[in-house]
């Protein structure tokens, strides 16, 4: 493996920035926040990323400790990515990242890729000091499904959640853009109308009473 480059400067943002700070880094881990993942679906999910970055970045987040490599037991017989306890450490960065990045989103253009689940992390941002639970999270272009309150990687996953969730979310896409570029509160939304709320787990009640 090529030896990482580095700013080489005392300083923890700096050392940090050695680690993450490459091109796609950061959205990998986005991506794997949602649990293991084969290299085909992070292609698919990272549009624009090329085959021999994509894999290159991968090599360097398990060389440093980010990510590790394994092979799902038959029938699956695939490999798939998965974070460290180390790699999850990283949602509170990429949380304060998209927090500091919402005045940036603007409007969606025609030439922007979009995943539902790519609405999870600014949802989990809306849905801190509601509660702790599964969310089932139901959008015009998808349905993903939230772990709320989760220490370490999955915290969200596509499709729906595993078991009865206890709270239900369905709205369309502008209210989720509006949440995602913070114009929006979740409780706001459901005041308005904008969000319906299902189920019966302290989550969705204290989401309609809020």
């Amino acid at each position: 493996m090529s030896r990482r480059r580095s700013y080489d400067q005392y300083c923890s943002a700096a050392r940090a920035l050695d680690v993450v700070g490459d091109r796609w880094t950061l959205l990998i881990v986005r991506e794997l926040l949602a649990g293991p993942r084969r290299y085909t679906d992070l292609h698919a999910d990272l549009p624009g990323v090329s085959t021999d970055v994509l894999a290159s970045r991968l090599r360097d987040m398990e060389r440093d400790g980010l990510a590790t490599r394994r092979r799902l037991p038959p029938p699956g017989a695939a490999y798939v990515y998965e974070l460290t306890a180390r790699g999850s450490g990283l949602l509170p960065v990429l949380q304060a990242l998209g927090a500091w990045g919402q005045g940036e989103l603007g409007e969606r253009q025609p030439t922007d890729a979009v995943r539902a689940h790519w609405f999870a992390l600014p949802l989990l941002r809306a849905l801190e000091g509601e509660g702790d639970g599964a969310v089932e999270v139901v959008l015009e272009e998808g349905e993903f499904h939230l772990l709320v309150g989760a220490r370490d990687a999955p915290v969200y996953g596509e499709g729906p959640a595993p078991g009865e969730p206890d709270a239900r979310l369905t709205l369309d896409a502008g209210t989720a853009e509006a949440l995602a570029r913070g114009q929006l509160t979740l409780p706001d939304a459901v005041r308005a109308g904008r969000v319906g709320v299902s189920g019966e787990g302290p989550l969705a009640k204290a989401l309609r009473e809020a």
